[in-house]
């Protein structure tokens, strides 16, 4: 019975092709229109490196005979010369120059010629030449095909990727490789190609050396492989400060968790008697683990990147910013133990997850947090187990909550922004009309994140009849007047005179106000009118997509005091700051102030030294030491002197 006849080598290469994982998706396609329409190669090229061409010609011309070897066993049986000093090293030149064998026709010596290979003939064949495929096999076997391979797409359909497929499906007919990523190229901060001729290109060590090699590898990690990446010193710059964001919080934890002497595997809180702030970034940590894991298992570096980025904003700008004063009570606090506890699991785990991109930076921080504590510990972050998310710690009912108060406090944010009240002003109340049941139990809920973010004194929410902002219609006359004609002011009065809440949520969905003029109903569009809102006195308010809160700005003496208080602590820190103290220092702080200033700092001395690590907190600035760090500031029209200096064991 005759053999199967098989295929043409193209179409064995095809059917490869497709049982590897493309990344992008399109490469597979890609690939394939090289099989079918590809051209010849120059298999040879006039170079010293390369893969040595195994074709031997007799040295007398006129004879013109030639052989091709076809490996080392038989060169070495064929040899006249030359084989001991080749023996042992790799087939290339200069050693393989050497060997010489004779020649079948004339009985002449032959010797090999000076060409070598298409330099991804060796490219193509290393999976097989570099792990004993011919000596090795079982060996060979462990470690083909490779998981992954990548590199710029631009050339390598063609090159290197068609190389190890030719070379795979002719010994092996099976994939060379089980997923590619193929990339796009790096050009500069413009978009324009790097050259050194036009004096744009930068240099590796250059780069590692000015921005750091950390910064290189994240800028990379987070690229759109399917687009040419721009790189340069300011688009280095914006990465490094998002990797500082990081750096930042992992100091802060380091800084207090040393003076502290805070051990994790000693000061442990259940998570069940944590904040609701410890369970939510542990809910959103484990949503994390879950979402980088799937990203990397798809090759996908890009949205990994993304979401450690935006959930490290949110543990530095959300989560650590609302519990920093945690992190100042007692020793013996749980609450304060509970924080160390939630931020140092958090940290940990990051460092695993930024593992297999940032190896050095993650390496860093795991030798600090764990290794350093002493506990019997991997010796690596890279020896350490990857995380798995806990399905038991991702509550969405909190997240849900906690996303509904975040959205509420960047409206009162912009409604502050918009009266230029500073945060340090405490304000009497935040009024909120939610949009639902469900939103108003979360913000219920959460309450204290809300009133103490924003520093209001109070959150309500607004009654049925409660009025907080009403809505001016301006008609826009240069369109009105040629739709309508003569009736054009009675379309414009009866715009004004309709319910303005309905119009504007007409309006702002691009929806015609429907007015009635003469006893017709008329649509009056969009485009041609607009609506103010008039927000109710005494309030600032925000309106988004029915979600309504109104901040109370009515300021008592009362208020304007402590609002001032906080101004005196805010400069007392930023003094110490400047004067180079250590964030344990205890200082002694002295004031010369007058008149409401002075009233201030006698109400609100016991905050002020406990915000500032005042020991003492006395008037008088002529008993400061010469040592004393001086300052006069201007403080909402205040003028107050204060003398700070280190307090003396």
């Amino acid at each position: 019975m005759a053999g199967r006849e098989m295929p043409p080598l193209r179409e064995q290469i095809a059917e490869v092709v497709r049982k590897i994982e493309w990344h992008p998706s399109w490469g597979l396609e890609r690939e394939l229109d090289w099989l079918r329409n590809m051209g010849d190669w120059m298999i040879s090229k006039k170079r010293y490196w390369g893969l040595a061409l195994p074709i031997w010609t007799c040295d007398d011309p006129v004879c013109g005979w030639w052989d091709v070897v076809g490996g080392d066993d038989e060169l070495q049986s064929r040899a006249t010369e030359g084989w001991e000093a080749f023996a042992g090293h790799a087939p290339h030149r200069p050693w393989v120059d050497g060997v010489h064998i004779a020649c079948a026709k004339c009985g002449g010596q032959a010797t090999r010629i000076k060409d070598v290979g298409n330099p991804w003939l060796d490219a193509g064949i290393v999976s097989f030449s570099t792990l004993g495929y011919r000596h090795d096999k079982g060996y060979w076997k462990e470690w083909f095909p490779a998981h992954f391979i990548t590199e710029s797409f631009p050339g390598q359909f063609r090159n290197w990727f068609y190389s190890l497929l030719v070379m795979s499906t002719v010994l092996e007919n099976r994939e060379p490789f089980r997923a590619v990523l193929g990339y796009a190229t790096l050009r500069d901060e413009t978009g324009r190609e790097m050259h050194k001729s036009w004096g744009n290109s930068i240099e590796f060590n250059e780069a590692a050396e000015r921005i750091g090699a950390s910064v290189m590898r994240w800028l990379y990690a987070g690229a759109n492989t399917e687009a040419n990446l721009n790189f340069g010193y300011g688009i280095a710059d914006q990465i490094k400060r998002r990797l500082l964001v990081l750096w930042n919080v992992y100091a802060f934890f380091c800084n207090y968790a040393r003076l502290d002497g805070f051990d994790p595997h000693v000061h442990t809180v259940p998570v069940a008697d944590r904040t609701d702030l410890d369970r939510w970034i542990l809910a959103e940590l484990h949503v994390l683990v879950d979402d980088v894991t799937k990203r990397y298992e798809d090759f996908d570096s890009r949205t990994a990147t993304w979401r450690i980025e935006a959930f490290v904003d949110d543990l530095s700008t959300w989560y650590l910013r609302r519990g920093r004063s945690r992190y100042w009570k007692n020793e013996a606090d749980t609450d304060k133990r509970a924080a160390y506890a939630t931020l140092w699991e958090v940290l940990t785990t990051l460092t695993r997850l930024m593992g297999p991109s940032m190896p050095f930076l993650a390496e860093e921080m795991y030798q600090n947090l764990e290794r350093s504590t002493g506990a019997d510990v991997p010796i690596s972050v890279h020896h350490t187990d990857w995380p798995v998310p806990d399905p038991t710690l991702i509550d969405d009912d909190l997240r849900r909550s906690m996303s509904v108060v975040r959205t509420v406090v960047g409206l009162a944010r912009a409604a502050r922004s918009k009266v230029k009240v500073k945060v340090r002003q405490p304000l009497p109340a935040l009024v909120v009309r939610a949009r639902s049941e469900a939103e108003r139990s979360a913000l219920v809920r959460l309450s204290t994140q809300i009133t103490e973010e924003l520093n209001v004194k109070e959150l309500r929410f607004a009654s049925d009849d409660e009025v907080l902002v009403t809505y001016r219609v301006k008609p826009n006359f240069k369109v009105l007047g040629p739709r309508f004609g003569p009736r054009v002011n009675a379309v414009a009065r009866a715009l004004q005179a309709a319910d303005g809440a309905e119009v504007q949520r007409r309006h702002a969905k691009g929806e015609p106000a429907v007015v009635i003029v003469e006893g017709l109903e008329l649509e009056v569009p969009a485009a041609e009118f607009d609506v103010e809102a008039v927000d109710a006195p005494g309030f600032a308010v925000v309106d988004d997509g029915g979600l309504l809160i109104a901040l109370d700005t009515t300021l008592t003496p009362e208020l304007v005091a402590e609002g001032l208080s906080r101004e005196i602590t805010h400069a007392v820190n930023g003094m110490r700051k400047d004067a180079g103290f250590n964030l344990e220092d205890r200082i002694i702080t002295r004031y010369d102030a007058s008149g409401d200033g002075a009233a201030v700092f006698a109400t609100f001395a016991s905050e002020i030294a406990s915000e500032t690590l005042s020991t003492t907190l006395e008037a008088g600035t002529a008993g400061s030491s010469r040592e004393a760090y001086r300052k006069s500031v201007t403080l909402d029209g205040h003028e107050v002197t204060i003398a700070i200096e280190r307090r003396r064991a």
